[in-house]
């Protein structure tokens, strides 16, 4: 019989780490951290955080203890410590954001001011060593003093994360582009110091020349500044795209209200929504936002939930009804009796489901950084084996150093550094004119794989909007007529419902008249005086209390219209029901073109709404979706993307909802419609700015191309790695070759991204082409 171990108790900590510049340093601290007894890390480069499990007896502070033994920082956010999950969701969450995000921001603008400056210096020190007419008398002086600050001060980042690897006996990327620039330098500063460099009128020709040489008339000054300027680049690049994680937190915990109007001892008293404690009774007023969770005590109206739930309707709640925070009051006043507050809320809880949403993704390890592991050591130790090679062979120490250097500099991985933010800036420029925003490459390495695409119903398939969609007149009554009055009497209510057969009466029949006496009948609908006409508009039970039957035709007008998940409006006056008016939330009209593009993209669509099943199957027969999903709460979405994914699918997600929010990030591929909230946008991985859901596949063609673009481009930065490196080592390529060598494959990749400005959009229901 086995032996039975006891489960030890764990709970979870976060750290935000510092210091990291390639998915290996990731791993690095991952793979320390895991070393501790008891305790499970998963480090995200991309956020710049670790999620830590730890049991009984291991503290945060051993946690950063053993991260700064691997060379990195590490805090501890003041929501996480000595908390749970529930706390770290909670409100204080988002006092954490602000200061998290506005040092997101220093670190990006302090890179960008010091890409700036490096670019202005290193423009003239290329064009002098590349250009012999620029090569006035002493010019490689001027070069000096132009490019010693940016190899000195602006590649200071790669030279402190060299120092900082080689003191723990590791090296990246950034140990070859330090050693390459210094190395440069050194030599230039050799060459115009002690060599024939510095002697006025040298001349700098640019030769496409293989041949061995001393060096000591060669300066490489252009090289180590381009290079240093190129990485920095791509370096902005990628810091500019970090800086947007963790804003669909912070995009929910916004969305709630910031202050509330608690009543204590018949008084209104305005404070803090995080002052709030459960059992208080709050007030709000039409067009407020509900506080937090609780149950309506008085008063009734129309709350808009649609942020939450995807409902399209407004739903009716009264005492004793439920109510969630940040949902819009659209009707009257209410007094609601908080239940839930803080951590503890719905809102609070979509926002972990974010989190965990995000977090559980599969890390993206870039084909650099994957391969820097072997590629980094192996061309050191190539480097100082030529040098070696070459003194021991009795060729002197200029020539050997010669050698070595060529190799540094052929294997600095400046094309390496703009291969994936080159085709990505073309690619998001081009997006951009599309109407599609890529938020970056770890996105897109799904794209390819993509066979099923998840549609939200409510602002991505339809408009989001109820509008009139249909007018049902009684035998004998005047269609313009029954939408004047029922229009005008519509008018003077806030319910959205009325508001869509107002704005409907008006665009068919133009003003309205005057209405006196209006009153609403809570839950059933509203009456007033219109042209001397006693007229009632609302629901057929609303006509029956005024023993208003409606005859055979509306009836079945009624029925046919509730059958397709339509809202059907009675309205009658002077003793008869007169008609029937059928709101509904419209359908886009390009939404129908956009599933049949999506289905010649080769991926299955789905439909998933939080309506109900009719209206969901109606919208679904309309624009030509097959699966139908329905009826389902926030929570449930995430779990249906889940259920797919297990099944084997390859999911991608479009929706524009706070309550599509933790769907998007659980898909493999999340698609915000630009018009939704700003919560949904944040949590996906592509943006489509027109709210034209025919942008969807035009996005998934459009990241498809580009991340094919980056993995050739990653692929032909090798290859001229690989080819170059045994001509530098071998003495046949200098280190101003290198460096024209080293700039044409950066040429070449940026010509390479270059040609996705091509892209065009799918043909309206054309082919879907060669384009994905």
């Amino acid at each position: 019989m086995g032996q039975i171990t006891e489960q030890v108790p764990t709970r979870q900590v976060e750290l935000a780490i510092g210091g990291m510049t390639c998915a290996s340093c990731a791993a690095r601290v991952e793979k320390r951290l895991n070393k501790l007894d008891g305790v499970t890390a998963t480090v995200n480069y991309a956020t710049e955080k670790a999620r830590v499990s730890i049991p009984e007896g291991v503290t945060p502070e051993d946690l950063v203890a053993t991260v700064e033994t691997a060379g990195y920082t590490a805090t501890v956010p003041a929501a996480h410590e000595g908390a749970g999950r529930g706390a770290a969701a909670g409100s204080a969450a988002g006092s954490a954001a602000p200061s998290a995000e506005a040092a997101v921001q220093d670190a990006t603008t302090a890179l960008r001011r010091r890409l700036v400056v490096s670019a202005l210096l290193t423009v003239p020190v290329v064009a002098m060593a590349m250009i012999p007419a620029l090569q006035f008398t002493s010019w490689q002086w001027l070069s000096l003093t132009l490019a010693a600050p940016v190899v000195v001060w602006g590649a200071w980042p790669f030279h402190r994360a060299a120092w900082v690897n080689l003191r723990h006996g590791t090296s990246t990327m950034d140990t070859l582009i330090s050693l390459g620039t210094l190395a440069a330098l050194g030599w230039s500063l050799y060459a115009l110091f002690l060599g024939t460099a510095g002697r006025p009128g040298m001349r700098h020709a640019f030769e496409l020349t293989i041949g061995r040489t001393d060096g000591s008339g060669n300066i490489y000054l252009e090289a180590a500044a381009g290079v240093t300027t190129f990485i920095l680049a791509g370096r902005y690049v990628e810091a500019r795209s970090k800086r947007q994680a963790g804003a669909a937190l912070r995009a929910l915990l916004e969305l709630g209200a910031k202050d509330v109007s608690v009543l204590r001892d018949g008084r209104e008293e305005r404070i803090p929504v995080g002052d709030l404690a459960a059992g208080d009774r709050f007030v709000v007023r039409p067009g407020e936002k509900v506080a937090t969770d609780g149950v309506v005590e008085e008063g009734t109206s129309a709350v808009d939930a649609s942020m939450l739930t995807g409902e399209s309707v407004p739903v009716e709640v009264g005492p004793g009804d439920a109510v969630v925070g940040a949902t819009v009051n659209a009707g009257g006043r209410l007094v609601v009796r908080a239940t839930r507050v803080g951590a503890d809320t719905q809102l609070a809880q979509m926002a972990r489901m974010v989190e965990d949403a995000q977090a559980g993704k599969a890390e993206v390890q870039r084909l650099a950084d994957r391969v820097s592991g072997i590629f980094v050591p192996v061309v050191l130790a190539l480097a100082a084996g030529t040098l070696g090679w070459w003194i021991g062979t009795g060729s002197g120490l200029p020539a050997a150093f010669t050698a070595a250097v060529a190799v540094l500099i052929i294997a600095c991985p400046c094309a390496l550094g703009l291969a994936t933010p080159t085709a990505l800036m073309v690619g998001t420029g081009r997006g951009a004119q599309l109407g599609i925003l890529i938020k970056g490459p770890e996105v897109l390495e799904s794209t390819r794989a993509v066979d099923t695409v998840v549609l939200d119903k409510t602002g991505t398939v339809t408009t989001g909007r109820m509008t009139l969609q249909e007018v049902h007149a009684a035998p004998g009554q005047d269609p313009d007529e029954l939408l004047r009055l029922a229009g005008a009497l519509e008018d003077a209510s806030e319910h959205p419902i009325a508001q869509a057969v107002a704005k409907g009466a008006v665009e068919r029949v133009g003003e309205l008249p005057a209405v006196e006496g209006f009153a609403n009948v809570e839950g059933l609908g509203v009456q007033g005086v219109v042209d001397g006409h006693a007229v009632v508009v609302g629901r057929p039970r609303l006509l029956a209390d005024w023993s208003l039957s409606l005859p055979d035709a509306l009836e079945r007008a009624q029925a046919e219209a509730e059958s397709r998940g339509r809202t059907a409006v009675a309205v009658g006056w002077d003793g008869k029901a007169r008609g029937v008016l059928v709101v509904a939330d419209a359908v886009k009209e390009t939404s129908a073109e956009a599933v049949r593009q999506l289905r010649q993209l080769g991926l299955t669509p789905v439909l998933l709404t939080g309506d109900n099943t009719r209206a969901a199957h109606a919208v679904a027969a309309q624009v030509g979706i097959d699966e139908v999903i329905a009826e389902v709460l926030p929570e449930d979405k995430v779990d249906v993307v889940r259920s797919l994914q297990e099944r084997g699918r390859v999911v991608a997600m479009v929706g524009d909802g706070v309550n599509d929010a933790a769907a998007l990030a659980q898909a493999d591929l999340g698609l915000a419609m630009g018009t939704g909230t700003d919560a949904a946008i944040e949590a996906a991985d592509l943006t489509l700015v027109r709210g034209d859901l025919r942008a969807a596949g035009d996005a998934i063609r459009l990241s498809r191309r580009t991340l094919a673009t980056i993995k050739g481009n990653l692929f032909w930065a090798f290859a001229y790695n690989v080819a170059a490196l045994p001509l530098a080592a071998s003495g046949l390529l200098n280190p101003m070759l290198a460096g024209a060598a080293m700039a044409l494959s950066s040429v070449f990749v940026v010509t390479n991204s270059l040609r996705l400005r091509r892209f065009r959009p799918l043909a309206s229901g054309g082919p879907a082409g060669t384009g994905a």
